[in-house]
Formats: structure tokens, sequence, C-alpha cells
């Protein structure tokens, strides 16, 4: 499944659509004060495209704000890449550079991918904002099953998520997306009761990855040891990463509060 059409996935009334290109230079100023991250904008980015903003008066959800962040609008960002790219950074500095959350819809090499972040005020610079925690991102066509990748797209409606607020939005937002890269462990696609179990559930995933890379690390030092002590003591530990990974993969069938 590669066909994906952001404003009839997000369900986005015609008020929101703005479809305007956002130039390299206004990202390069906003998010890239390193040379390097000024080269992989220039280079790695073929055209990023504003095409939707989600307010009070154009989707009737209220705008929210507490003492850390103030959520006022959404942006609905498209952001294609060059195939050869290494997409991580950019797509983070893409998130970086927008003072508003961001659904930020990825395409590189014809397949299309999802990303968000939560925002909130910067401690250090008065007025401005900074990403708050990680980076979410999925591709919308991983290999699930197919009723899991159907519930997921259609979670993604705007008229599907939790209207009491536009951070309640954005947050319905990322929990779909956590839920969907859950669905890669469980099978099957299904969002948190709560908060909690949604948090639950993020922190086991992270964990998960964690010892996905821990363990291809320790798997590829055992395999080149010769010292029978050594490799006995490496074998020692992928049991226990391996224990740990099963636990947490339980964790993400059955998230607790």
């Amino acid at each position: 499944m590669t066909a994906f059409d952001p404003y009839a996935a997000l369900a986005l009334p015609p008020e929101t659509k703005v479809d305007r290109r956002v130039p390299k230079t206004l990202l390069i100023e906003k998010g890239a004060s390193a040379a390097g991250d000024r080269r992989r904008i220039d280079e790695g980015i073929e055209q990023l495209r504003w095409l939707a903003t989600l307010k009070p008066s154009t989707v009737g959800i209220a705008a929210y704000e507490d003492a850390e962040r103030e959520y006022l609008e959404i942006a609905v960002l498209k952001l294609n890449l060059r195939a050869r790219t290494g997409g991580d950074r950019l797509v983070h500095l893409v998130h970086r550079a927008i003072p508003y959350p961001v659904v930020l819809i990825v395409w590189r090499g014809g397949m299309p991918a999802i990303s968000l972040a939560h925002k909130r005020r910067s401690l250090g610079e008065s007025g401005a904002t900074v990403v708050d925690g990680e980076v979410i991102t999925t591709r919308i066509n991983v290999d699930v099953s197919e009723g899991s990748a159907a519930a997921f797209r259609a979670s993604l409606a705007l008229t599907d998520q939790p209207r009491d607020s536009l951070h309640a939005l954005y947050q319905g937002w990322i929990e779909s997306v956590q839920a969907f890269q859950a669905a890669e462990v469980t099978g099957a696609f299904s969002r948190p009761a709560c908060r909690a179990e949604a948090e639950s559930r993020a922190a086991a995933l992270n964990e998960l990855r964690t010892l996905d890379a821990r363990i291809a690390k320790v798997r590829a030092a055992a395999s080149k040891e010769r010292q029978v002590a050594c490799r006995a003591e490496m074998n020692l530990e992928l049991a226990r990463l391996r224990d740990r990974h099963h636990a947490m993969r339980d964790v993400v069938r059955s998230p607790k509060p």
C-alpha cells in the first residue's frame, strides 16, 4: 500500500487546507545551526510542503495551554526525501524548525511514513519551542496483517480522535502510531484504554528497540570471540537480554497502567 492522500487519510476539513511550499532556506534558518545539518537539508530534501493548519476555528477543537506548552494550532506537512537520504535526522530537523506540533507525512522511495513529536516552551529562549521527548515515526505500510493496517489507517481520521483539545487530538495521533508499532509485535492493532496504558506500551516499545540493538551487538561479538570463557559469558548475557526482550513483548501485548 503506497497510495496515501493525507487530506483524505486524516479526514481534514477543506477549511484547513494551506498547500504551500516551505523554502529550504526557512528550514535552514529555523532548524539547522550546524553546517552538517544545513548540508543534509540542501542535499536530502526534495520538497517540503505545508499541507494544512488545524485551528479551533477550522476544526472546532479548543486550543490548549498549561505551564509547559501552548497548542494553538497543529501543522500538517509533507516531506519528500531523496531516495538515498538518511531521513531520521531530517525528520527531527523539520519538527524542530516548525514552532507548532507537526503531523509530518514523509515520503522516501515511494514509501509513506508518519511522524509526530510533542512540543513545549523553550526554557532558554523566550517565545521559542523545542521538541519534547521522542520523535515517533512509523511507515504506513509496514508488514503487519491487513486488518491491523486498515484499522490503523482508519484511526488516523480526525473524526476518530479525541476532541477535548488540540493537545488531546495530537496525543491521540501519537497513540495510534504507537499502537501500530505495537501491532508489529502483537499482530493486532489495539489502541490503549487510557493514558497510563499508552505510557506503559511506549516505554516497552522503546526498551525493545534498545534490546534489539544490544542483542545484535553481543551476538556479532560472540561470533568473533575465540576465547571459550569470554564466549560463554557473552552467551549468558544474550540469554538475559532475550529473557528481558520476551518480558517487554508481554508488556506490549498487555500494557498495565
